[in-house]
């Protein structure tokens, strides 16, 4: 199964506020965004299924790409960073703040949840995914959501995940392994077999095995 993950484009929110679950607005310049990522994704039509996360700034871009009815799931929204949500950064006198600094892989946010809690539903959507029976499939989601599969795939170690945010309207390409005995071999293993390429990179014949 092929998976192609698409990020939002750019939201209109002012530099250093904190946003996750919060349905923010996106950019005046949302068309012009859009039209690059769906002539983007011309190459892997069609898709057997697409996916997007419910918050708008996912199913704008879902829609403006051809696809109005893709299946909502909340396990691929972005983190929750509960009450610290559309407050500035430098502004939040929260203590846990500073703990979240420290280990934001693991401290849950105020009110949240943390980016490990994040991780694990965006595994078990994952999960779940692989063994379904498509071809291939598009995943409308946000920044984090993406950071996640990679993280899931064995393409990047969490401590690097900020490094490899997916730009805004970007792409991710990743194949699925659903062999059945190999899976059966791989039960026991933390990640499945997965293989990425980014933007307009093509496939490659060999499977990476994480």
């Amino acid at each position: 199964m092929e998976i192609i993950l698409i990020r939002h484009t750019s939201v209109d929110v002012p530099p250093g506020i904190c946003y996750g679950q919060t349905d923010v607005p996106l950019k005046p310049t949302f068309e012009q965004e859009a039209a690059v990522t769906k002539e983007n994704l011309k190459t892997d039509l069609p898709f057997d299924h697409v996916y997007t996360s419910p918050l708008t700034r996912c199913v704008r871009l879902a829609t403006y790409c051809g696809f109005p009815d893709a299946e909502r799931d909340r396990r691929i929204m972005e983190i929750n960073f509960g009450e610290w949500e559309m407050k500035p950064f430098d502004g939040n006198d929260d203590p846990r703040l500073k703990e979240w600094y420290a280990d934001y892989l693991n401290v849950v946010a105020t009110g949240g949840e943390s980016f490990a809690m994040q991780y694990q539903r965006v595994s078990q959507f994952l999960d779940e995914l692989k063994r379904k029976n498509y071809q291939r499939v598009a995943i409308f989601a946000h920044g984090g959501v993406l950071i996640c599969a990679q993280i899931y795939a064995g393409l990047i170690k969490a401590e690097e995940a900020f490094s490899a945010l997916t730009p805004y309207g970007g792409i991710i390409r990743m194949q699925v392994c659903q062999n059945k005995d190999l899976e059966h071999k791989l039960h026991k293993l933390r990640n499945p077999c997965f293989l990425m390429t980014t933007d307009n990179q093509r496939l490659s014949d060999s499977l990476f095995f994480a």
